[in-house]
């Protein structure tokens, strides 16, 4: 499932999570000036509490590393620098809606742990520039960064304890390559490769909007059946299989029973029959109230989920770790499943844990966290080899990646922008893992050309579908068909191409992805698409209302097909490029350009 779609839950989840610090934090040492060479001056003005280091990897990439030399080599080190704040236009971050506007340095700092966010951000400039990116080599940070008031320049800091690398891209560059730059950094660091099937790039159906706790084997081997010939190759189930009630909340957490999916195994094994692979959704933190395991689990609580009806369990405890990871392991285990959709790890990550008891064995949460995460990875690849697990927004940490194959943009039902800015965001710092849309739900009224633009604005992610498919009508059921074809055949291009999105600021009204002969080109408004460049294929998908899609920089004369929103071609001719053209693509259409 998501966050409960109800605005008691919500408020009880932001709470739960909450990471912001005091605007005031101690440090062990004053900030001193350091010179960095390389840079040119001016450039970069540099601060360091602790030990210092410089590396300088690049003329316009610097590593800084402060490591604490006190006794215990424990108190917090700090990193600190300015940039001249010229012709900036945005902030980017990863957190969902946190790009777009320049915050002041006076503004609260926010805690990265491994369960929420990610130590990276970017401040870009005109032309979708790299001002200043930086990212960090700690899971847990405390960050800050914002507009001094008294200069005019733009002030970052970072703080950890112990010792902290932070490098710092001042290039220039368009600000998706310096940060695919700084998640590449990261995946050196981590030194192992991280598993991702191709099957976790294929468009998927997930039963929570469409059936929210309303399971049954029927249900779901109905979906299942129907999508797969609309090109849905998995299938995700949600809340509801592992009880009988419908009132929604986390009450029956805990225990993991398949309540409403009796026998199980032989259910899968149907749904493997159709040719669809089966994921299963666990909450996974919570132990709520009406299950048999709150007696034993209860006593471990992490943090109290009010009025959810449950627990969040510390997995500092291996009586903790061993339930859970038993529990979310019998899926493939004993029942074949393919993987998992992980929820609400980001509840682990509350401000002020408490101070752990006796029995357990790991020092934060962090660590255990790692090892409950490590050992269901490792129990469900060993059952499945090349199963799939599915973690969301707002945990994103690089320190994840090896826990997962896929990441979810957060909840945003019927969204189509926020779900766009969301994916491109995660995108942009997800690594090798495959991020997904979240779950496209519309009115059963709604226009096969609306229908089109979600998929649209989706293109750059996996798709997830969450509609009843027996309730569609043709011209719904046509555009599906078709979008859901474009993102499997340009798989490569739309997901392991090079990613431009455009005007952070303004929430990304043009993305493309460039390929080895390709480019594609999603547009969401009436902006002029850059023809120029030696692609053999231009295609660009309308999702605006405006048709006329102009066409700026290209040579040479090329063959053009029109679309429609439904895949019927309107219309086909050749155009010639010199001096700037105009196609007429109707809204949800699709534009294919091929050089003669």
């Amino acid at each position: 499932m998501t966050e409960n779609a109800e605005a008691t839950a919500a408020t009880a989840a932001t709470a739960a999570a909450e990471v912001w610090e005091p605007h005031a934090t101690a440090t062990t040492a004053r900030p001193r000036p350091l010179a960095v060479p390389g840079l040119a001056p001016g450039r970069l003005e540099l601060l360091v509490a602790g030990t210092p280091g410089v590396r300088t990897v690049a003329a316009d990439v610097v590593e800084i590393t402060a490591e604490d030399q006190g006794p215990d080599g424990t108190g917090d080190v700090r990193i600190e620098w300015r940039v001249p704040c010229t012709d900036a236009t945005s902030f980017w971050t990863p957190e969902p809606r946190g790009t777009g506007w320049l915050p002041a340095a006076w503004s609260a700092p926010r805690r990265t742990t491994l369960s929420r966010g990610a130590p990276v951000a970017a401040l870009v400039g005109t032309g979708d520039t790299t001002l200043c990116a930086f990212a960090a080599d700690r899971e847990d940070a405390l960050a800050s960064a914002g507009v001094v008031e008294e200069s005019g320049e733009f002030r970052f800091w970072v703080q950890a304890a112990g010792r902290l690398t932070v490098r710092i891209d001042t290039s220039g560059r368009h600000f998706a390559h310096s940060l695919a730059d700084l998640a590449d950094w990261w995946a050196a660091l981590a030194g192992r490769p991280v598993r991702v099937p191709d099957a976790a790039r294929l468009p998927a159906y997930s039963t929570w909007y469409a059936l929210h706790q309303n399971i049954t084997p029927e249900a779901v081997e109905r979906q299942a059946a129907l999508g797969k010939d609309l090109g849905l190759d998995t299938i995700i189930v949600d809340d509801g299989w592992m009880t009988t009630d419908r009132t929604r909340g986390y009450a029956h957490c805990g225990d993991w029973e398949p309540h409403s999916l009796p026998d199980t195994a032989a259910h899968v094994a149907r749904v493997h029959d159709l040719g669809v692979r089966y994921l299963l959704w666990y909450a996974l933190p919570f132990v709520g109230k009406d299950s048999a395991a709150w007696d034993t689990l209860s006593r471990y609580a992490l943090a109290d989920a009010g009025h959810l009806g449950a627990v969040v369990v510390d997995p500092r405890y291996p009586q903790v770790r061993a339930h859970l990871a038993d529990r979310l392991a019998r899926a493939a285990e004993e029942w074949g499943m393919d993987g998992l959709k992980v929820d609400f790890v980001d509840w682990f990550g509350v401000q002020d844990p408490p101070a752990p008891g006796p029995e357990a064995d790991c020092a934060t949460v962090d660590e255990g966290l790692h090892l409950l995460l490590g050992e269901i990875r490792h129990r469900i690849d060993a059952a499945r080899p090349g199963a799939m697990i599915e973690h969301r927004q707002p945990y994103v940490s690089p320190g994840l990646w090896p826990y997962a194959t896929m990441v979810r943009a957060t909840d945003c039902p019927l969204g189509p922008h926020e779900n766009r800015q969301r994916i491109v965001d995660t995108r942009l710092i997800a690594g090798p893992l495959a991020v997904h849309a979240d779950m496209l739900m519309w009115h059963p009224a709604e226009p096969a050309e609306q229908v089109a633009c979600h998929l649209i604005n989706v293109l750059f992610g996996v798709p997830q579908i969450s509609v009843d498919l027996a309730g569609q009508n043709p011209g719904q059921l046509e555009a599906l068909a078709f979008w859901l074809g474009i993102a499997r055949t340009h798989l490569d291009t739309l997901q392991l191409g090079a990613l431009r999105p455009a005007r952070p600021d303004l929430g990304y009204p043009m993305v493309t992805a460039i390929g080895d002969d390709e480019v594609i080109v999603a547009r969401y408004a009436a902006l002029p698409v850059a023809a120029a460049g030696q692609w053999r294929t231009l295609l660009v998908a309308n999702a605006d209302a405006d048709p006329d899609v102009r066409l700026a920089g290209g040579l040479g004369i090329v063959e053009a097909t029109v679309q429609d929103a439904r895949g019927r071609t309107v219309g086909t001719t050749t155009v010639p490029l010199d001096g700037g053209a105009a196609v007429h693509v109707p809204r949800g259409g699709l534009l294919t350009l091929r050089r003669v």
